[in-house]
């Protein structure tokens, strides 16, 4: 598997950990932080996360090294302007992703509550078992 088809199969994987944590959160989890950290995850999550990630799952499994490398200029959220590669642009959803999951992992252990270990090295190792038998 190509690594940015390696990442966003992880950002799926970590995405549905993290929605299967917050969905069996205990009744008495306080709402302020629930509230909190749905609200975050809005942020990265406009429509559907299961069919976003599997757009991106889809996409960077068939771009051409071409396309990847075919530069966009764009105009920011706040009005700045400016030009990524198409390879960039996905390297900045892996970690901006990554970044907000980090945060609400973080609320939940201000509730007592394990978040799911978000790591690159657990999914390889659960999506391809052959690498532990190195």
């Amino acid at each position: 598997m190509k690594p940015l088809q390696s990442l966003f199969a992880q950002k799926s994987w970590a995405n549905n950990e993290l929605f299967n944590a917050l969905a069996s959160l205990p009744a008495q989890a306080p709402e302020a932080t629930r509230h909190s950290a749905l609200r975050t995850l809005n942020h990265i999550y406009v429509v559907a996360a299961a069919e976003t990630d599997a757009w991106f799952e889809a996409y960077v499994a068939s771009a051409t090294p071409d396309q990847l490398g075919h530069a966009i200029s764009f105009t920011f959220t706040d009005g700045d302007r400016g030009t990524m590669t198409r390879e960039e642009m996905l390297m900045h959803v892996i970690t901006h992703g990554a970044y907000h999951r980090g945060n609400v992992g973080q609320m939940l252990k201000s509730i007592s509550v394990a978040p799911p270990r978000d790591l690159y090295t657990k999914f390889l190792h659960l999506s391809e078992p052959a690498r532990r038998q190195a």
